[in-house]
């Protein structure tokens, strides 16, 4: 399994090197280090762990034009013509289906530990001084403003509307980030998260101080 993990490292840094930077290379680079020592605490098959975390954003929703679907159906095909063992390749594919964040309202869905930790590790990226800087790149790459306090953040019911939200990346905090530590599955991802969950509150108190809203 180590030749075809390198092989697909090699694929999917090619394909996201010249990616924004909350989305690219690094950001899967570091959640695969994240879910491979989230697995030498939790447990789990390390093979499919590895798998899953490279491939998580191989075709997101949010790049795609909105289809929650594509990632599975294409990290399916691309074990397969990798020749990776069918039960191993439909296991990893079913992670990358749960991995992704849908609204404040959505509940997860099942998965297994290995999906846990690749979720976790994920949404342990999207918070803390790194998830500050994503969260602004992406803003920015969407054209999107810093803040507006006029617009009030929302608690998504469904995906649709999650996927479809255009408010401005101050609000983002309310509507994930601030919500992902009680979302954490492993305990080792629960410890992780409360320090960067500090770090976040304390950057949005210094923020509004400056802003002047309180």
């Amino acid at each position: 399994m180590t030749h075809l993990i390198n092989q697909v490292a090699e694929l999917v840094e090619a394909k996201f090197k010249d990616q924004e930077g909350s989305h690219d290379w690094f950001h899967i680079e570091r959640v695969w280090k994240t879910a491979l020592y989230l697995q030498s605490k939790e447990g789990g098959n390390v093979d499919e762990i590895s798998l899953a975390a490279l491939l998580h954003d191989y075709s997101d929703h949010k790049y795609n034009g909105g289809d929650f679907d594509a990632g599975s159906r294409e990290v399916l095909n691309l074990l397969n013509k990798l020749n990776c063992p069918f039960e191993i390749a439909d296991r990893v594919a079913k992670i990358v289906q749960v991995v992704s964040y849908k609204g404040a309202l959505v509940s997860d869905e099942a998965t297994s530990i290995e999906g846990k930790i690749v979720r976790d590790a994920d949404r342990l990226d999207a918070i803390g001084a790194i998830g500050i800087a994503r969260a602004f790149s992406y803003g920015g790459s969407k054209e999107r403003p810093l803040y507006d306090p006029s617009i009030a953040p929302l608690l998504h019911a469904t995906k649709e509307e999650y996927a479809k939200s255009k408010s401005h990346t101050v609000n983002h905090f309310h509507e994930k980030l601030l919500l992902l530590k009680d979302r954490m599955e492993t305990p080792t991802a629960r410890q992780l998260a409360e320090e960067r969950h500090q770090f976040m509150l304390d950057f949005l108190k210094q923020f509004n101080q400056e802003w002047g809203t309180r």
